[in-house]
Protein backbone atom coordinates (compact mmCIF):
# COMPACT_ATOMS: atom_id res chain seq x y z
CA UNK A 1 0.00 0.00 0.00
CA UNK A 2 1.09 3.39 -0.72
CA UNK A 3 0.48 6.71 1.47
CA UNK A 4 -2.72 8.94 1.06
CA UNK A 5 -0.18 11.96 -0.51
CA UNK A 6 1.68 9.91 -2.45
CA UNK A 7 -1.13 8.61 -4.52
CA UNK A 8 -2.76 12.20 -4.70
CA UNK A 9 0.96 13.42 -5.70
CA UNK A 10 0.46 11.23 -8.93
CA UNK A 11 -2.68 12.30 -9.67
CA UNK A 12 -2.17 16.32 -9.03
CA UNK A 13 1.21 15.51 -11.57
CA UNK A 14 -0.86 14.14 -14.55
CA UNK A 15 -3.70 17.30 -13.92
CA UNK A 16 -2.61 20.10 -15.79
CA UNK A 17 -4.03 23.38 -16.05
CA UNK A 18 -6.36 24.09 -19.05
CA UNK A 19 -5.24 26.82 -21.60
CA UNK A 20 -7.19 30.12 -21.07
CA UNK A 21 -9.53 30.65 -23.01
CA UNK A 22 -12.42 34.06 -23.22
CA UNK A 23 -15.52 34.37 -22.33
CA UNK A 24 -18.20 36.64 -21.08
CA UNK A 25 -18.82 37.87 -18.49
CA UNK A 26 -22.36 36.34 -17.66
CA UNK A 27 -20.51 32.48 -17.93
CA UNK A 28 -17.14 33.02 -15.95
CA UNK A 29 -19.12 32.18 -12.29
CA UNK A 30 -16.97 30.08 -10.48
CA UNK A 31 -14.08 30.05 -13.48
CA UNK A 32 -10.55 31.16 -12.35
CA UNK A 33 -9.28 34.24 -13.84
CA UNK A 34 -6.32 33.73 -15.79
CA UNK A 35 -5.29 37.41 -16.76
CA UNK A 36 -5.02 40.59 -14.11
CA UNK A 37 -7.96 42.65 -14.40
CA UNK A 38 -6.71 46.52 -14.48
CA UNK A 39 -9.17 49.63 -13.79
CA UNK A 40 -9.66 51.46 -16.68
CA UNK A 41 -11.83 54.15 -15.32
CA UNK A 42 -13.28 55.36 -11.88
CA UNK A 43 -16.18 53.34 -9.73
CA UNK A 44 -18.38 55.37 -9.05
CA UNK A 45 -17.32 57.31 -12.21
CA UNK A 46 -18.40 60.95 -10.66
CA UNK A 47 -19.70 62.33 -7.24
CA UNK A 48 -23.25 60.61 -6.39
CA UNK A 49 -25.77 60.90 -3.34
CA UNK A 50 -26.19 57.70 -1.07
CA UNK A 51 -29.50 59.05 0.31
CA UNK A 52 -32.62 60.00 -0.91
CA UNK A 53 -32.76 63.72 0.48
CA UNK A 54 -31.49 67.18 -0.91
CA UNK A 55 -28.21 68.32 -2.12
CA UNK A 56 -26.94 71.74 -0.21
CA UNK A 57 -24.06 73.67 0.44
CA UNK A 58 -22.97 72.15 4.07
CA UNK A 59 -22.32 76.05 4.83
CA UNK A 60 -26.33 76.82 4.77
CA UNK A 61 -27.25 74.31 7.25
CA UNK A 62 -24.56 75.47 9.73
CA UNK A 63 -27.41 77.13 11.59
CA UNK A 64 -29.83 74.87 11.57
CA UNK A 65 -33.19 74.60 11.27
CA UNK A 66 -32.74 76.85 8.48
CA UNK A 67 -35.52 76.98 5.64
CA UNK A 68 -33.68 76.76 2.02
CA UNK A 69 -35.34 77.22 -1.74
CA UNK A 70 -35.71 74.50 -3.61
CA UNK A 71 -34.37 74.82 -7.53
CA UNK A 72 -35.08 71.39 -8.95
CA UNK A 73 -34.93 67.70 -9.00
CA UNK A 74 -32.37 65.50 -9.86
CA UNK A 75 -33.24 61.32 -10.33
CA UNK A 76 -30.56 58.71 -10.78
CA UNK A 77 -29.80 58.90 -14.64
CA UNK A 78 -30.59 62.66 -14.87
CA UNK A 79 -27.72 65.01 -16.05
CA UNK A 80 -26.53 67.13 -13.08
CA UNK A 81 -27.75 70.90 -15.34
CA UNK A 82 -29.06 72.47 -11.37
CA UNK A 83 -26.74 74.36 -10.08
CA UNK A 84 -27.07 75.45 -6.08
CA UNK A 85 -26.69 78.57 -5.24
CA UNK A 86 -26.40 79.84 -1.65
CA UNK A 87 -29.72 79.55 0.49
CA UNK A 88 -30.85 76.90 -2.06
CA UNK A 89 -31.18 73.11 -2.80
CA UNK A 90 -32.04 70.36 -4.99
CA UNK A 91 -34.42 67.67 -4.29
CA UNK A 92 -32.05 64.26 -5.35
CA UNK A 93 -32.71 60.41 -5.36
CA UNK A 94 -29.87 58.06 -4.50
CA UNK A 95 -27.38 57.16 -7.11
CA UNK A 96 -28.28 60.57 -8.77
CA UNK A 97 -24.90 62.67 -9.90
CA UNK A 98 -23.92 65.87 -7.00
CA UNK A 99 -25.76 69.22 -8.68
CA UNK A 100 -22.67 71.96 -8.77
CA UNK A 101 -22.13 74.02 -6.01
CA UNK A 102 -23.46 71.58 -3.33
CA UNK A 103 -21.27 69.59 -1.34
CA UNK A 104 -23.10 67.61 0.73
CA UNK A 105 -26.61 65.88 0.97
CA UNK A 106 -29.25 65.71 4.13
CA UNK A 107 -30.86 62.85 4.20
CA UNK A 108 -35.17 63.12 3.33
CA UNK A 109 -35.67 62.42 6.97
CA UNK A 110 -34.04 65.78 8.51
CA UNK A 111 -36.43 67.84 6.62
CA UNK A 112 -39.61 69.16 5.93
CA UNK A 113 -40.82 70.36 2.96
CA UNK A 114 -43.43 73.31 2.42
CA UNK A 115 -46.67 72.46 1.37
CA UNK A 116 -46.34 73.83 -2.37
CA UNK A 117 -42.71 72.14 -2.42
CA UNK A 118 -40.83 75.23 -3.11
CA UNK A 119 -38.84 75.30 -0.07
CA UNK A 120 -37.57 72.66 2.81
CA UNK A 121 -36.52 72.95 6.09
CA UNK A 122 -33.43 71.51 6.84
CA UNK A 123 -33.54 70.56 10.35
CA UNK A 124 -29.75 69.56 10.94
CA UNK A 125 -25.93 70.58 10.55
CA UNK A 126 -24.28 68.21 8.15
CA UNK A 127 -20.19 68.74 7.34
CA UNK A 128 -18.84 68.92 3.49
CA UNK A 129 -18.82 65.41 1.75
CA UNK A 130 -22.17 64.02 4.00
CA UNK A 131 -23.76 61.08 2.35
CA UNK A 132 -21.73 61.81 -0.93
CA UNK A 133 -20.18 58.94 -2.83
CA UNK A 134 -16.77 60.42 -4.40
CA UNK A 135 -15.59 60.10 -7.73
CA UNK A 136 -13.27 57.11 -7.82
CA UNK A 137 -13.60 55.89 -4.04
CA UNK A 138 -14.33 52.16 -4.48
CA UNK A 139 -11.78 51.69 -7.46
CA UNK A 140 -9.67 54.33 -9.22
CA UNK A 141 -8.01 54.37 -12.63
CA UNK A 142 -5.14 52.14 -13.22
CA UNK A 143 -5.61 50.29 -9.83
CA UNK A 144 -5.11 46.40 -9.65
CA UNK A 145 -8.26 45.32 -9.26
CA UNK A 146 -8.12 41.43 -9.62
CA UNK A 147 -4.62 38.63 -9.87
CA UNK A 148 -4.69 35.85 -11.66
CA UNK A 149 -5.82 32.76 -10.03
CA UNK A 150 -8.74 34.56 -8.43
CA UNK A 151 -12.23 32.46 -8.78
CA UNK A 152 -14.49 34.89 -9.85
CA UNK A 153 -17.68 35.08 -7.72
CA UNK A 154 -20.89 37.29 -7.93
CA UNK A 155 -19.13 40.36 -6.43
CA UNK A 156 -16.48 39.74 -8.86
CA UNK A 157 -18.13 39.79 -12.19
CA UNK A 158 -20.13 42.75 -10.42
CA UNK A 159 -16.85 45.28 -10.85
CA UNK A 160 -16.13 43.87 -13.82
CA UNK A 161 -19.44 44.43 -15.03
CA UNK A 162 -18.90 48.25 -13.35
CA UNK A 163 -15.75 48.66 -15.57
CA UNK A 164 -17.27 48.08 -18.91
CA UNK A 165 -16.06 44.23 -19.09
CA UNK A 166 -17.97 42.24 -21.35
CA UNK A 167 -15.51 39.10 -21.55
CA UNK A 168 -13.03 37.72 -19.45
CA UNK A 169 -10.60 35.19 -19.51
CA UNK A 170 -10.21 32.37 -17.49
CA UNK A 171 -9.58 28.65 -17.28
CA UNK A 172 -11.79 26.50 -18.17
CA UNK A 173 -14.22 23.90 -16.74
CA UNK A 174 -13.02 20.69 -18.34
CA UNK A 175 -15.36 18.26 -19.47
CA UNK A 176 -15.51 15.23 -17.98
CA UNK A 177 -16.75 11.88 -19.26
CA UNK A 178 -17.83 9.56 -16.36
CA UNK A 179 -19.09 5.74 -17.74
CA UNK A 180 -20.20 2.65 -15.98
CA UNK A 181 -19.52 -0.80 -17.31
CA UNK A 182 -21.02 -4.28 -16.53
CA UNK A 183 -23.62 -6.96 -17.95
CA UNK A 184 -25.21 -7.11 -14.55
CA UNK A 185 -25.70 -3.48 -14.32
CA UNK A 186 -29.36 -1.94 -15.47
CA UNK A 187 -30.93 1.59 -15.65
CA UNK A 188 -34.92 2.16 -14.55
CA UNK A 189 -37.53 1.02 -12.73
CA UNK A 190 -38.01 -2.35 -14.44
CA UNK A 191 -37.76 -5.51 -11.84
CA UNK A 192 -34.26 -6.60 -11.40
CA UNK A 193 -33.29 -10.00 -12.55
CA UNK A 194 -31.33 -12.35 -10.86
CA UNK A 195 -27.66 -11.33 -10.35
CA UNK A 196 -28.90 -7.50 -11.46
CA UNK A 197 -28.18 -4.64 -9.84
CA UNK A 198 -29.36 -1.00 -10.81
CA UNK A 199 -26.44 1.72 -11.74
CA UNK A 200 -26.17 4.41 -9.39
CA UNK A 201 -22.35 5.49 -9.54
CA UNK A 202 -22.66 7.51 -13.18
CA UNK A 203 -25.22 9.30 -11.82
CA UNK A 204 -23.96 9.64 -8.67
CA UNK A 205 -20.66 10.73 -10.39
CA UNK A 206 -22.13 12.62 -12.63
CA UNK A 207 -23.22 14.81 -9.68
CA UNK A 208 -19.85 15.15 -8.19
CA UNK A 209 -18.01 16.32 -11.50
CA UNK A 210 -21.05 19.53 -11.66
CA UNK A 211 -20.55 19.85 -7.87
CA UNK A 212 -16.69 20.73 -8.05
CA UNK A 213 -17.43 23.30 -10.91
CA UNK A 214 -16.49 20.85 -14.15
CA UNK A 215 -19.19 19.78 -17.15
CA UNK A 216 -20.43 16.36 -16.89
CA UNK A 217 -20.37 14.28 -19.55
CA UNK A 218 -22.36 10.89 -19.65
CA UNK A 219 -21.07 8.29 -21.93
CA UNK A 220 -23.21 6.12 -20.90
CA UNK A 221 -23.37 2.38 -19.37
CA UNK A 222 -21.14 0.30 -21.91
CA UNK A 223 -21.72 -3.78 -21.66
CA UNK A 224 -18.89 -5.82 -21.04
CA UNK A 225 -17.26 -6.18 -24.42
CA UNK A 226 -13.67 -5.17 -25.02
CA UNK A 227 -14.32 -3.60 -28.49
CA UNK A 228 -17.22 -1.83 -26.85
CA UNK A 229 -15.35 -0.32 -24.11
CA UNK A 230 -12.45 0.66 -26.48
CA UNK A 231 -14.51 2.34 -28.43
CA UNK A 232 -16.36 3.95 -25.72
CA UNK A 233 -12.89 4.86 -23.79
CA UNK A 234 -11.46 6.09 -27.41
CA UNK A 235 -14.21 8.87 -27.55
CA UNK A 236 -14.47 9.73 -24.59
CA UNK A 237 -10.29 10.66 -24.57
CA UNK A 238 -11.37 12.23 -27.77
CA UNK A 239 -13.85 14.56 -26.93
CA UNK A 240 -13.49 15.26 -22.80
CA UNK A 241 -10.33 16.43 -20.98
CA UNK A 242 -10.98 13.95 -18.44
CA UNK A 243 -12.61 10.83 -17.68
CA UNK A 244 -14.09 8.80 -14.78
CA UNK A 245 -14.47 4.96 -14.77
CA UNK A 246 -15.89 3.24 -11.97
CA UNK A 247 -14.86 -0.53 -11.00
CA UNK A 248 -12.21 -3.21 -12.00
CA UNK A 249 -9.35 -1.40 -10.12
CA UNK A 250 -8.56 -3.78 -7.65
CA UNK A 251 -5.41 -5.78 -7.74
CA UNK A 252 -7.20 -9.11 -8.38
CA UNK A 253 -9.51 -7.57 -11.08
CA UNK A 254 -9.33 -8.42 -14.73
CA UNK A 255 -12.10 -7.25 -16.71
CA UNK A 256 -11.91 -5.35 -20.21
CA UNK A 257 -11.94 -1.41 -18.99
CA UNK A 258 -8.71 -2.43 -16.95
CA UNK A 259 -7.24 -4.60 -19.96
CA UNK A 260 -8.09 -1.63 -22.49
CA UNK A 261 -6.29 1.42 -19.94
CA UNK A 262 -3.27 -1.09 -19.28
CA UNK A 263 -2.99 -1.31 -23.30
CA UNK A 264 -3.75 2.10 -24.55
CA UNK A 265 -2.58 4.37 -21.46
CA UNK A 266 0.34 4.67 -19.07
CA UNK A 267 -1.67 3.83 -15.77
CA UNK A 268 -1.06 3.19 -12.37
CA UNK A 269 -3.01 1.14 -10.20
CA UNK A 270 -2.53 1.73 -7.23
CA UNK A 271 -3.74 0.43 -3.34
CA UNK A 272 -3.70 3.19 -1.02
CA UNK A 273 -3.77 2.85 2.56
CA UNK A 274 -7.10 3.76 3.08
CA UNK A 275 -10.66 3.31 3.76
CA UNK A 276 -13.07 3.28 1.86
CA UNK A 277 -11.34 3.68 -1.26
CA UNK A 278 -8.36 1.62 -0.98
CA UNK A 279 -7.79 0.64 -5.19
CA UNK A 280 -7.33 3.33 -7.17
CA UNK A 281 -5.99 3.62 -11.25
CA UNK A 282 -4.67 6.84 -12.76
CA UNK A 283 -2.95 7.49 -16.13
CA UNK A 284 -3.09 9.44 -18.97
CA UNK A 285 -4.48 8.05 -22.13
CA UNK A 286 -3.30 10.04 -25.13
CA UNK A 287 -2.68 12.98 -22.39
CA UNK A 288 -6.11 12.49 -21.65
CA UNK A 289 -6.34 12.26 -17.78
CA UNK A 290 -8.20 8.87 -16.54
CA UNK A 291 -9.64 8.18 -13.19
CA UNK A 292 -10.16 4.49 -12.49
CA UNK A 293 -12.48 5.12 -8.83
CA UNK A 294 -13.70 1.89 -6.92
CA UNK A 295 -16.72 0.04 -8.06
CA UNK A 296 -18.44 0.46 -4.50
CA UNK A 297 -20.61 3.24 -4.14
CA UNK A 298 -19.24 5.07 -1.30
CA UNK A 299 -15.38 4.21 -2.39
CA UNK A 300 -16.19 5.59 -5.76
CA UNK A 301 -17.59 8.70 -3.63
CA UNK A 302 -14.69 9.11 -1.10
CA UNK A 303 -12.53 8.02 -4.11
CA UNK A 304 -13.80 11.25 -6.13
CA UNK A 305 -12.87 13.40 -2.98
CA UNK A 306 -9.77 12.53 -2.26
CA UNK A 307 -7.95 12.45 -5.77
CA UNK A 308 -10.77 13.27 -8.67
CA UNK A 309 -11.83 16.67 -7.26
CA UNK A 310 -8.49 17.68 -6.41
CA UNK A 311 -7.06 17.00 -9.85
CA UNK A 312 -10.11 18.36 -11.62
CA UNK A 313 -9.76 21.66 -9.59
CA UNK A 314 -5.61 21.89 -10.59
CA UNK A 315 -7.05 21.62 -14.05
CA UNK A 316 -9.51 24.38 -13.41
CA UNK A 317 -6.66 26.56 -12.39
CA UNK A 318 -7.28 26.66 -8.38
CA UNK A 319 -4.93 27.32 -6.11
CA UNK A 320 -6.40 25.26 -2.99
CA UNK A 321 -7.48 21.91 -4.47
CA UNK A 322 -7.99 20.22 -1.37
CA UNK A 323 -10.74 20.74 1.36
CA UNK A 324 -9.18 21.95 4.50
CA UNK A 325 -9.95 20.12 7.69
CA UNK A 326 -11.82 21.46 10.52
CA UNK A 327 -11.46 19.85 13.84
CA UNK A 328 -14.76 18.26 15.34
CA UNK A 329 -15.41 17.23 18.64
CA UNK A 330 -16.97 13.48 18.43
CA UNK A 331 -20.48 12.90 20.26
CA UNK A 332 -20.08 9.41 20.37
CA UNK A 333 -17.49 6.48 20.01
CA UNK A 334 -16.67 5.83 16.22
CA UNK A 335 -14.48 3.00 16.91
CA UNK A 336 -12.25 1.02 14.36
CA UNK A 337 -9.81 -1.54 14.44
CA UNK A 338 -5.84 -0.87 13.65
CA UNK A 339 -5.15 -2.18 9.93
CA UNK A 340 -2.51 0.59 8.68
CA UNK A 341 -4.80 2.50 7.24
CA UNK A 342 -6.18 5.88 7.54
CA UNK A 343 -10.24 5.31 7.77
CA UNK A 344 -12.65 7.95 6.91
CA UNK A 345 -16.04 7.59 8.62
CA UNK A 346 -19.22 9.18 7.31
CA UNK A 347 -20.44 11.38 9.98
CA UNK A 348 -22.89 14.16 10.75
CA UNK A 349 -22.01 17.79 11.58
CA UNK A 350 -23.58 20.33 14.20
CA UNK A 351 -21.98 23.28 14.98
CA UNK A 352 -22.84 24.44 18.41
CA UNK A 353 -21.26 26.28 21.42
CA UNK A 354 -18.70 27.91 18.99
CA UNK A 355 -17.10 24.39 18.05
CA UNK A 356 -18.25 21.31 15.43
CA UNK A 357 -19.78 18.60 16.74
CA UNK A 358 -19.91 14.87 14.98
CA UNK A 359 -21.55 11.59 15.05
CA UNK A 360 -22.17 8.12 13.02
CA UNK A 361 -24.04 8.66 9.97
CA UNK A 362 -24.76 5.29 9.86
CA UNK A 363 -23.74 2.37 8.50
CA UNK A 364 -19.67 2.28 7.48
CA UNK A 365 -19.71 -0.54 4.95
CA UNK A 366 -18.62 0.63 1.12
CA UNK A 367 -21.87 -0.36 0.08
CA UNK A 368 -24.08 1.37 2.44
CA UNK A 369 -24.24 4.74 -0.36
CA UNK A 370 -27.48 5.84 2.34
CA UNK A 371 -25.46 6.77 5.10
CA UNK A 372 -23.07 8.39 2.57
CA UNK A 373 -25.57 10.32 0.87
CA UNK A 374 -27.29 11.45 4.81
CA UNK A 375 -23.36 12.69 5.84
CA UNK A 376 -21.74 16.20 5.31
CA UNK A 377 -18.17 14.90 6.61
CA UNK A 378 -15.62 12.70 6.90
CA UNK A 379 -14.27 12.16 9.85
CA UNK A 380 -10.45 10.90 9.46
CA UNK A 381 -9.53 8.15 11.75
CA UNK A 382 -5.57 7.25 11.62
CA UNK A 383 -4.27 4.37 12.12
CA UNK A 384 -6.12 3.14 15.83
CA UNK A 385 -8.85 2.36 17.67
CA UNK A 386 -10.87 5.23 16.60
CA UNK A 387 -12.18 8.37 18.64
CA UNK A 388 -14.68 7.62 22.00
CA UNK A 389 -16.61 10.32 23.06
CA UNK A 390 -15.63 14.15 23.72
CA UNK A 391 -12.34 13.68 22.07
CA UNK A 392 -11.39 15.37 18.77
CA UNK A 393 -10.51 14.49 15.20
CA UNK A 394 -10.13 16.58 11.82
CA UNK A 395 -13.35 16.46 9.53
CA UNK A 396 -13.68 17.25 5.87
CA UNK A 397 -16.53 18.90 5.20
CA UNK A 398 -18.32 17.95 1.93
CA UNK A 399 -21.03 19.33 -0.19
Amino acid sequence: MIPLEEARARVLAGCRRLPPVTVPVAEALGLVLAETIVAGEAIPPFPNTAMDGFAVRSADTADAPRRLDIVGTLAAGAAPDIEVGAGQAVRIMTGAPMPPGADAVIMVELTRASDDGSTVEVQATVPAGNHVRAAGEDVTPGQLVFETGVELGPGHLGVLCSLGATDVTVVPRPRVGVMSTGDELVEGAAPLRPGQIRDSNRRTLLSLVERAGATPVDIGLIRDDEDTIRSAIDTAVETCDALITSGGVSMGDFDYVKKVLSATGDMAWMQVAIRPAKPLAFGLVADTPVFGLPGNPVSSMVSFELFARPGLRQMMGHADVVRPPVVGIADADLIRRPDGKTHFARVVVTYRDGAFHFSSAGGQGSHQLFAMATADALAVLPDGDGVKTGETAELVLVD
